[in-house]
């Protein structure tokens, strides 16, 4: 069986590359340390986006338990267009619906699916690391999901929170995922 945990990185200051964490945002990062060790997932590779609020978010962790972040473009953010779009709400959720619908600039639902997945098969064919945790942001977090479930769509996507954490088992054909961030619990850590 092949475990990939997905990661979205906790609190930034905003959505543009360069954008960092929140102090709120760096205070996760460390309680997901405990997190990550309370659910017990047993990480043997960590992968994460390029963006510094992705590797921020898992660095804690990372030296906790002495582990390496190997970083992988094929992570980051979704780029819906290149241009700053006022209606970029609703934008959005017309990609859910038509995934090859691109705005100026930016990428489909499914190129952005296509290249996530690219690294998630590489992983399942060559790593020999059974529990890969994959740090990233929302909008492709979702397109991964939906990839595996065709039932996460634009209201799921609308429902994670930073940080949040989904497990993605998959054995002989078989994929089971599971939502491991429970908010609630995260705050009585």
């Amino acid at each position: 069986m092949k475990t990939f945990i997905l990661v979205r990185h906790c609190k930034a200051e905003g959505q543009e590359e360069g954008a960092i964490l929140t102090e709120e945002g760096k205070k996760e990062a460390i309680n997901l340390i405990t997190y990550l060790n309370k659910v017990n997932c047993k990480i043997t590779k960590i992968i994460s986006s390029p963006y510094e609020r992705a590797v921020k978010t898992i660095e804690p962790y990372a030296k906790e338990v002495g582990l390496s972040i190997q970083i992988d473009n094929r992570l980051s953010e979704r780029r819906l267009s290149n241009k700053s779009i006022t209606n970029w709400l609703e934008l959005l959720k017309q990609t859910f619906d038509d995934i090859d619908l691109v705005i100026e600039g930016g990428e489909s639902t499914r190129e952005a699916t296509e290249r996530a997945i690219n690294l998630i098969r590489e992983e399942i064919e060559y790593s020999k690391e059974q529990n890969t945790l994959l740090v990233t942001h929302g909008n492709l977090m979702s397109l991964i999901l939906r990839y595996f479930d065709e039932s996460f769509g634009f209201n799921e996507w609308a429902n994670l929170t930073n940080p949040d954490v989904y497990r993605v088992d998959i054995e002989d054909n078989q994929i089971n995922i599971k939502r491991l961030w429970d908010p609630m619990a995260y705050h009585s850590i």
